[in-house]
């Protein structure tokens, strides 16, 4: 049976979506421009759950006008690491990429994410903090991520730079297999994602990109910092605890 026959798709791209009725349809044009470079075989999923500024109406319209996207709607606020697992769930694509609505991470870089899931590797993740990189944001919004980056690579003992950067790929074997072990249901999901899969010895790309700090950004840089900090030591006794159990 052929992948057309069978309903498989080479692409699936979500978009979590939260309050995001003035950028979503820009949003949308912007990656079905940029996906259609490297593919004809995709869908979009726009994982929207909880929106109060009518996010809903505009991603149903979206869906009705296209039939390669699909509107996955919550009343309740699920978190972003819920939304997106549940859309990659029910996703159809062999190659599963998420990326941020308000397009901080240039969407141009999409077929960068196919291209290198295709060549081999079982997650691609762009990097606002690599040679190469350029990145636009606040002093205060610097510190704080390179920061958090440096606990991520102490603590959890991480090789990568940037873990929190919302545009990533996955192989769909290796990222359903772990769905369940990722726990976060907020911000921190990419983070763990990442973990889980260096520590089973899946292959990871980092690479650089041109990013943007949204002016509409729903991070609370206290409040997520200190949150965000307590669940990279989480992470580190369950992974600790899990490899006693182990030996």
């Amino acid at each position: 049976m052929s992948d057309k026959e069978s309903g498989i798709l080479e692409v699936s791209i979500v978009l979590p979506a939260y309050n995001e009725a003035e950028t979503l349809k820009n949003a949308v044009e912007k990656v079905i421009s940029s996906i259609e470079r490297v593919t004809s075989s995709y869908e979009i999923i726009i994982a929207e759950d909880g929106s109060t500024d009518g996010t809903d109406k505009i991603a149903y319209a979206l869906s009705r006008k296209y039939p390669f996207i699909i509107h996955l709607h919550e009343d309740e606020r699920l978190g972003r690491g819920e939304a997106l697992k549940n859309a990659f769930v029910k996703s159809r694509g062999r190659i599963l990429i998420y990326l941020d609505v308000d397009l901080a991470t240039d969407p141009r870089y999409i077929p960068t994410l196919v291209n290198l899931i295709r060549d081999g590797y079982d997650l691609a993740t762009g990097s606002r903090m690599l040679k190469g990189s350029r990145s636009k944001r606040k002093f205060s919004r610097k510190i704080a991520s390179k920061c958090y980056n440096f606990l991520v690579r102490t603590i959890l003992r991480s090789k990568l730079r940037d873990h929190q950067c919302g545009f990533k790929a996955f192989k769909r074997e290796p990222l359903l297999k772990v769905l369940n072990e990722i726990k976060s249901k907020g911000w921190f999901w990419d983070t763990e994602a990442i973990i889980i899969f260096s520590r089973k010895g899946y292959r990871i790309k980092e690479f650089p990109v041109e990013w943007k700090e949204g002016e509409s950004t729903k991070v609370d840089i206290l409040k997520d910092s200190v949150s965000m900090s307590i669940q990279i030591f989480k992470l580190w006794w369950r992974l600790k605890t899990q490899h006693r159990s182990r030996t």
